[in-house]
């Protein structure tokens, strides 16, 4: 029987995946698997038994990653699963940015008590004119998962679509639209769009990617999106291009104390993925990806460990070891089985940054023996019998 706990409610699609060898805990202490969505983690006493963390959601700021791939605890994600639902929020972003929707729905509020609202409305209305989003410039920076897709669908309304993605895999590319016209540099999509949308996650290279030196690159008058992560843009420097016009309105969908109460920006309350489909397909994502670890030793879309995945064990036996990124590790497995007589069907090995993933299929069950010889080797951070 395996213990989960639910750092936060999670929807019913998801749990109800869930099999009968799987049971409800009150308590973080004796769990093996956790479901989170922002519940923070980074306080939190992780205990031996914990095997697994699945986020319902793409973002794992809440989880201390360095901390759990040192103790062999596999922390997964959901990218994707609410992409439509960034992707549709983007969208209406962009017209809320373009029309002054927002300051025309507040005015009426103002003369709703004033007698004669619709004459009021017909005299007032020009002071929320904007402009519409046919034929302008959109510049897409990332170009996965959401950037992908919000890419073809404003192309789909009649925009001039830039895309700027270095990273962008096979597959996204098969699905973009021909018209997209695709560019090396994120610095041409500055200096070219009149609305910039990011969407890429938050690394070294793209913090604060949006900062006085890239602004000035910019046509006056721009408008920039955010609903990625917080820190891709400087505030201050937000601020200062605000005042000047350089920036006619910035859209985010992570309000901090700053922004909140800045003018020109449209603050909206991390609503993207808040959507009853989008935290739907996100607790099933959770769940599928943690019941296959658990039950098969596969990972997949894990962001502290490397995707593996060798499908159901068929053989007598299956042993996964999670480990240091070092050399010779392979070796010093495949020795100890071989000291125990013990034969490899197949196997499987990748690597993530500092850390490794080790499947072994074997065809004669694993014994407590070669389990603790395996675990007493330099380097081997947990060992797990799938089988």
């Amino acid at each position: 029987m395996r213990k989960i706990y639910y750092c936060n409610p999670i929807s019913s699609v998801g749990t109800s995946l869930l099999t009968s060898e799987y049971v409800k805990t009150e308590t973080l202490a004796d769990a093996d698997a956790v479901l989170v969505r922002s519940a923070s983690l980074h306080e939190a006493e992780l205990p031996e038994s914990l095997l697994a963390i699945a986020r319902a959601g793409a973002g794992v700021n809440n989880i201390p990653l360095d901390k759990c791939a040192k103790t062999g605890i596999v922390v997964f994600n959901t990218p994707g699963a609410n992409a439509n639902g960034v992707k549709e929020l983007a969208i209406c972003g962009m017209l809320l940015a373009c029309r002054d929707i927002v300051g025309g729905v507040n005015w009426v509020q103002t003369i709703k008590d004033d007698g004669d609202v619709a004459k009021a409305v017909e005299k007032g209305k020009k002071a929320f004119a904007g402009t519409e989003i046919k034929g302008k410039k959109l510049g897409v920076i990332g170009l996965g998962a959401i950037g992908g897709p919000l890419a073809n669908a404003a192309a789909a309304l009649g925009m001039e679509v830039y895309g700027c993605d270095p990273f962008l895999s096979v597959d996204a590319a098969w699905h973009l639209d021909s018209h997209i016209n695709r560019v090396k540099t994120r610095e041409e999509i500055f200096a070219e769009c009149d609305i910039i949308t990011v969407h890429t996650p938050l690394v070294d290279d793209t913090r604060h990617m949006i900062n006085a030196s890239t602004l000035s690159l910019m046509k006056d008058g721009v408008i920039i999106l955010n609903f990625a992560r917080d820190a891709l843009v400087d505030d201050d420097a937000m601020e200062a291009a605000l005042k000047s016009g350089k920036v006619h309105r910035y859209v985010t969908d992570f309000p901090n104390d700053k922004t909140a109460g800045m003018e020109g920006v449209i603050a909206i309350p991390h609503l993207g993925a808040s959507t009853e489909e989008a935290e739907d397909n996100c607790a099933a994502m959770a769940v599928r990806e943690m019941m296959d670890y658990i039950e098969n030793g596969n990972i997949k879309n894990s962001v502290n460990y490397p995707s593996c995945d060798m499908g159901i064990c068929t053989k007598a036996g299956r042993i996964a070891v999670l480990h240091e990124n070092i050399p010779n590790m392979i070796t010093r497995f495949t020795a100890a089985l071989a000291n125990e007589g013990i034969n490899i069907s197949d196997m499987i090995n990748r690597s993530k940054d500092n850390f490794s993933y080790t499947m072994l299929d074997i065809d004669s069950p694993s014994t407590p023996s070669i389990v603790e010889k395996m675990r007493q080797l330099k380097g081997v951070l947990r060992v797990r019998v799938i089988r």
